[in-house]
């Protein structure tokens, strides 16, 4: 049994050891922690990736998903943020087959159980980094470490700096490409089974299905091809038993003999990481030919500190990041879904006391590294720099150091990298109870951060269930967050509470002048409240801070429609369509300006492009039908409105205008008969009743038309039109009484 194990006899008992009970134990608890999120909505960037993703629908052939990004957007854009994870799109899209649909829960219970697997893996991962690989004569792996590995286990499957990963359904990247992670590493120590870890020996079929399985990793989420990385670390250190420090020494003393060298040459090392280095050179090079365009192209809002023209800023503000994201394992109690746009302030002197965290992190680590290079315990000194080359390594690609990155921090990159905390935290309680006699202490010290973990994980899962308390909870985070302040804004303005979403809006603006989603969706609130100066100078200011800012010009176009400036607001419209060529709203209000202006043929073009743009465009449609019935073109009415109802066959709109057309042309029983299909999916419409009346009035059915002019006023008795054609239809029936009498 490892020494590590042994030290921690006090503090896990031995009766929860065997493997099976060990690993239904953390299978259980890491379910527990975030079962609250299984009935959540979709929240944040879930609505991009996954309800806006049109790689999910049936109709989207499956070959292209491997030429588009997360988003659904093609990586050949320039906008594209070259996120290429076609095998995580695939799950969602077998997520949306099998469940019929944009149903949450399916996806979130995938996402708990995916977690629920990687953390029962955990267990064997753990039990090797910690206790060392060993094979039986019969191939089986034995477990040296049973304590150590059910402990880091149950710290990782705790750890609530895990939960965007699992209650975020986007985090499902995060998911898959650490359960492939896992299974590389746990493939490549396959690769010693069968010659039973004797020195230069090793299967070569192992070593390229872990290759292969980085490379799946990899295609789930970027960082996994990083586990090519921990398995030459783990093969030099565990297989080859190189001591990093003594080969340091003989190099600097030109020691001829470096027996080390001639165990990497006999022992099949260089060939294995020969296959490793090119395995993972040709994968990161095809990846970078499918990336097309070269790097995403990210702004200064979402990472400022890679924008400062100082190399030395960038240096402090990227070692601040990193205190941080170490900040966030040791402690995870303030977690926010977003740390951009000013949420942390970057450091621009050396006065700024926050220097003391960079200072406070890399000292541990320096001490940690030397721990692990300079003890003379081989077990002590692989375990801690397995631990660091875990925690290291795969955040390695969020780190700012080979390529700009387009967040501040992000915590589910910290995914993998918490399995070498945990490790390292579980190496620290082994030292700890092997140094003091207080182990019934250090053993609830253990509980208690197990359970404070669990009810962390627990309360910040059901903040992940809807957007409202994910955006509320970041405020007392990250306050100075424009984009918290956004977001919280426009989920009162989607629920209607509008007068709240404008203080918000304000606020971040006010925090981030130079936002022009939020001045876009202020100018939107403030057109609707009729407060159009404000909203004309807050829309022309975001296009002139983004010109290319397509939405923002549609918005000032219709503002400048309402403030009778029509010239202006046309001009506005054809720049959002330079900007966006395939953008129906657009068109849609441009014929809106053409028809108030009576340029009835530039109307209908524009309303004409709507509906080729987006077939299912209903007000685009239905105004083509009320301009051509208005014009007296009733025949082209009726052939617009038959073309609408054969794409949209259930508007009950459309129904009533061609309904309408019908009638005027004398075609009372088709008429009669879209009349009525309408009333029956809109019941409570007094027009449809009204309209309905006159069909009956003047194809003589004159008791049906009253009462269906009675029906109409009852539901708007100051309809003056109806009570008129009423009266007439009154006096009629009582002129026949006295007739017949």
């Amino acid at each position: 049994m490892a020494e590590l194990d042994a030290d921690l006899d006090r503090i896990i008992p031995s009766s929860v050891l065997p493997p099976f009970w060990a690993k239904l134990v953390v299978g259980f608890v890491s379910l527990l922690c975030f079962a609250r999120s299984y009935d959540g909505d979709f929240v944040f960037d879930d609505s991009e990736a996954i309800i806006n993703n049109k790689d999910l629908r049936a109709e989207t052939p499956l070959g292209d998903l491997w030429h588009h990004d997360f988003w659904g957007s093609r990586l050949s854009s320039n906008t594209s943020h070259k996120s290429y994870r076609p095998l995580t799109v695939l799950t969602f899209r077998i997520n949306y087959y099998l469940s019929g649909g944009f149903h949450p829960m399916s996806f979130h219970v995938i996402n708990i159980l995916l977690h629920g697997g990687i953390s029962v893996l955990m267990v064997d991962v753990f039990s090797v980094l910690l206790g060392g690989l060993q094979y039986t004569s019969r191939g089986r792996r034995l477990n040296l470490a049973p304590r150590s590995s059910l402990l880091a286990a149950l710290l990782f499957a705790t750890h609530p700096v895990h939960t965007e990963c699992v209650a975020g359904v986007v985090g499902r990247a995060d998911l898959l490409g650490a359960l492939f992670f896992l299974l590389s590493f746990l493939g490549y120590c396959k690769a010693f089974r069968e010659t039973g870890n004797k020195e230069g020996t090793h299967s070569t079929f192992w070593v390229l299905l872990s290759i292969l399985l980085g490379t799946v990793a990899m295609l789930c989420k970027e960082q996994g091809i990083t586990v090519l990385g921990l398995n030459a670390v783990f093969d030099i250190l565990v297989i080859g038993k190189l001591n990093v420090l003594e080969m340091v020494q003989k190099v600097l003393h030109k020691d001829r003999s470096l027996e080390n060298i001639g165990m990497l040459r006999n022992g099949g090392l260089l060939f294995r990481m020969t296959l490793l280095a090119s395995g993972g050179a040709g994968v990161l090079y095809m990846r970078w030919k499918i990336m097309g365009t070269g790097p995403p192209a990210f702004t200064e809002v979402d990472n400022p500190a890679s924008f400062a023209d100082s190399m030395l800023v960038r240096a402090i503000n990227y070692n601040y990041y990193y205190s941080l994201n170490a900040w966030l394992l040791l402690c995870p109690w303030w977690l926010c879904f977003d740390w951009s746009m000013g949420c942390v302030p970057l450091i621009k002197s050396a006065g700024d006391w926050r220097v003391t965290a960079p200072a406070a992190l890399w000292l541990c680590l320096i001490g940690l590294i030397c721990r692990a290079l300079c003890s003379e315990d081989n077990h002590k000194r692989r375990i801690l720099t397995l631990g660091l080359g875990f925690l290291i390594i795969p955040f390695l690609p969020a780190s700012n150091l080979f390529f700009r990155v387009g967040f501040v921090v992000a915590e589910r990159v910290l995914y993998l990298p918490s399995a070498g905390f945990c490790m390292l935290l579980t190496f620290g309680f082994g030292a700890l109870s092997k140094h003091t006699k207080k182990k019934k202490l250090i053993a609830g010290v253990v509980l208690g951060i197990l359970f404070i973990n669990i009810l962390r994980c627990m309360i910040r899962s059901g903040e992940w269930r809807n957007e409202e308390e994910l955006f509320r909870s970041a405020l007392s985070v990250c306050p100075l967050n424009a984009k918290v302040h956004y977001n919280v804004g426009k989920n009162l303005a989607d629920k209607g509470h509008q007068t709240a979403a404008v203080r918000y809006y304000r606020q971040a603006v006010r925090l981030n002048p130079k936002y022009v989603h939020a001045m876009n969706n202020l100018g939107n609130i403030l057109k609707e409240r009729n407060e159009l100066q404000e909203a004309e100078e807050l829309l022309s200011l975001a296009v002139q801070i983004q010109p290319d800012f397509a939405a923002a010009w549609m918005n000032l176009g219709i503002v400048q429609n309402s403030l009778k400036r029509f010239e202006a607001a046309e001009q506005s419209y054809r720049t959002a369509i330079k900007h966006r060529r395939k953008y129906p709203d657009c068109y849609y209000n441009l014929g809106r300006l053409y028809a108030d202006l009576n340029r009835h043929v530039d109307a209908l073009n524009a309303w004409r492009n709507t509906t080729v743009l987006k077939p299912e465009h209903s007000l685009a449609w239905n105004n083509m039908i009320i301009l051509l019935d208005n014009t007296g073109n009733l025949a082209q009415a009726e052939a617009v409105g038959r073309e609408a109802l054969e794409l949209i066959p259930n508007d009950h709109s459309l129904m009533f205008s061609l309904a309408n057309v019908l009638g005027k042309s004398q075609k009372y029983k088709e008429s009669e008969a879209l009349f009525l299909k309408a009333i029956k999916a809109h019941p409570n419409a007094a027009s449809y009743h009204g309209n309905l009346a006159v069909l009956y009035h003047r194809w003589g059915h004159l008791s049906l038309a009253k009462k269906h002019y009675e029906i109409s006023l009852q539901l708007d008795p100051t309809a003056s039109g109806t009570k008129e054609n009423y009266g007439l239809l009154r006096r009629k029936l009582e002129q026949m009484q006295k007739k017949d009498v």
